[in-house]
């Protein structure tokens, strides 16, 4: 029986008041299995930023479950939804946002250190190495690259052991040498070391690195790919559902997802 980390279940979210009022998401159901490389995708105002902020506990629904290691957010309280961010949950996001006065093993302990835990050296030392950056522990984020500074915010995301990392457009900011360098790590942490990645982009060439596509339109999931994926095979996936007639046509666009 396949596992879950983070399940989905009828998830609405609704925008504004009104004439104003958008559904961002439409009764999404939907789980991410353990051990897996999953790709969100859609156009713009599709729903997949707001699908990964309300899986990652980000965002609560208007309605629905989301349901992460065996715990429902809905559960939770403030307190208790941000201790399980902060211990079972990674992220990374296309804006690298580390702290540029702190050197790159100070910014990986961070998290820990604001949970007033004093991380293991080895530990730090450990998740650098698997992000290949062993050797600028000592370095700040202005004297790395791009693509090594995200590899420091992979590193960072890791550093807690978490459940599931998700990351929102994790090579937008990178060229196509080091958006390679993060997207083929971000595949060996799946493959081996068991870890659940859900990762949104735009990028043909990014979703053909996981295991399993979503396609999201008028947020709804409209179609799902796994196998043999290329960028070829998800580009002309996307396209044919472009060219179909959307059944919300008529409805007001919603915010930029």
């Amino acid at each position: 029986m396949t596992t879950h980390t983070v399940t989905l279940t009828g998830l609405r979210a609704v925008y504004g008041t009104g004439t104003r009022r958008v559904t961002a998401l439409d009764g999404v159901t939907t789980g991410f299995a353990s051990g897996t490389f999953t790709a969100v995708m859609g156009p713009s105002g599709s729903g997949k930023s707001t699908l990964l902020h309300c899986a990652a506990g980000l965002d609560r629904p208007a309605e629905g479950t989301v349901t992460i290691d065996g715990t429902r957010l809905d559960d939770l309280g403030e307190d208790e939804l941000t201790r399980l961010r902060r211990d079972r949950i990674g992220f990374v996001f296309q804006a690298f946002n580390l702290v540029t006065t702190l050197t790159t093993a100070q910014n990986v302990e961070l998290p820990l250190r604001l949970a007033g835990r004093r991380p293991p050296a080895r530990d730090v030392a450990a998740a650098l190495d698997a992000v290949g950056l062993a050797d600028r522990a000592g370095h700040r984020p202005g004297e790395l690259s791009g693509g090594e500074q995200q590899r420091v915010a992979v590193a960072r995301a890791l550093i807690t052991r978490p459940a599931v990392v998700f990351a929102d457009e994790p090579t937008g900011a990178l060229d196509s040498a080091a958006s390679r360098q993060v997207l083929r790590l971000l595949r060996a942490l799946v493959d081996d070391q068991g870890q659940t990645v859900v990762m949104v982009t735009h990028d043909p060439a990014a979703a053909a690195y996981a295991d399993r596509v979503l396609l999201l339109a008028d947020g709804r999931v409209v179609d799902e790919m796994d196998g043999e994926i290329t960028a070829a095979v998800v580009a002309a996936r996307i396209a044919e559902r472009e060219a179909r007639p959307s059944e919300h046509a008529a409805a007001p666009a919603g915010p930029s997802c």
